[in-house]
């Protein structure tokens, strides 16, 4: 009796936490809503890649090609630029761009001065806010070689214009710095979250034993928050191969088409401006599953080291 008790009371077990946690359970439909419309229903869209889409057939309609579209792809040179390129830039912002808000969530964090701290992180969090096309036109008022203020005021003090935006290199320094810019100050807000739940008398224990600032980030903070690195940086490994398209595009030009060209823009030059919509949905779909390689390769490495990683 007591055993049919318990079962009777572990399938009832759902609908009491339902009746429990009504409002929070209802809070959630919108955002499954959200992915099941805009991200699995979608997903028939994929069979584009491996048809001779035509717009006024349909999808279903069009011809099945095979892995043409595929071959077709890997045979243009500018695929592989743009590939390259995608690599490139997400890789240096994923080396700088990534420790970048550790470390001002640290430093945020050490602050005595509590009215300081918010109007630091006020002034931190509005780039987060701007969309590209503002910081684009900003960063053109700043850095061009012609009329930029930064080189105006170069050539005033009697240097040399700086090609910032013209010259590859540097273009590649200045788009990584703009994008650091831009998202160090949201990107500290969950590091910020899991400093603050550390537990203060880890702190105090350091300090009697006579650790000093640096001693105490890097034997308390650190790895009390480490997890959460782990977690952040493996997702941030998984977005490699899938870039923006704003922030290449408004940034670029043809004086550095060969460092500016990426998959996003590639996909608007070539499958939307050209309408070759089998290319487009090729290429997307080539970026997914390289991305998902990237990220169960990290979570691999993390379980490899003892991490929990995100899952």
């Amino acid at each position: 009796m007591g055993k049919t008790q318990v079962m009777v009371a572990g399938k009832k077990g759902f609908l009491h936490y339902v009746r429990k946690d009504f409002l929070l359970y209802l809070m959630l439909v919108l955002p499954i809503a959200y992915f099941l419309v805009f991200r699995y229903v979608p997903m028939y869209g994929v069979m584009i890649a491996f048809k001779d889409y035509n717009l006024f057939q349909g999808i279903f309609g069009s011809r099945w090609v095979g892995l043409d579209v595929f071959k077709e792809i890997f045979s243009t040179k500018e695929f592989y630029r743009a590939v390259k390129n995608t690599f490139l830039l997400n890789g240096l912002d994923l080396l700088v761009g990534f420790p970048a808000p550790l470390i001002l969530a640290i430093l945020l964090n050490e602050l005595r001065s509590q009215t300081y701290k918010k109007i630091a992180n006020t002034v931190l969090y509005i780039p987060h806010f701007l969309s590209w096309v503002i910081i684009g036109a900003i960063v053109i008022q700043l850095l061009s070689p012609k009329s930029g203020m930064v080189n105006s005021v170069i050539i005033s003090l009697g240097g040399s214009p700086i090609p910032f935006l013209t010259n590859g290199p540097l273009w590649v320094v200045t788009y990584v710095l703009v994008g650091v810019w831009q998202n160090i100050g949201w990107g500290s807000i969950i590091f910020l979250a899991a400093i603050s739940a550390i537990n203060p008398e880890l702190y105090e224990a350091a300090e009697m034993d006579g650790a000093g600032r640096f001693r105490r980030t890097w034997n308390v903070t650190l790895p009390c928050i480490r997890s959460c690195i782990v977690a952040l940086l493996i997702l941030s490994i998984g977005r490699v191969a899938t870039i923006e398209f704003e922030r290449p595009f408004l940034m670029g030009n043809q004086l550095v088409m060969q460092y500016q060209d990426v998959i996003s823009t590639f996909v608007y030059r070539v499958g939307l401006q050209n309408a070759q919509f089998s290319v487009a949905t090729a290429v997307g779909l080539f970026q997914s599953v390289v991305g998902l390689i990237f990220l169960l390769a990290a979570q691999f490495t993390a379980d490899r080291f003892g991490e929990r990683g995100i899952w």
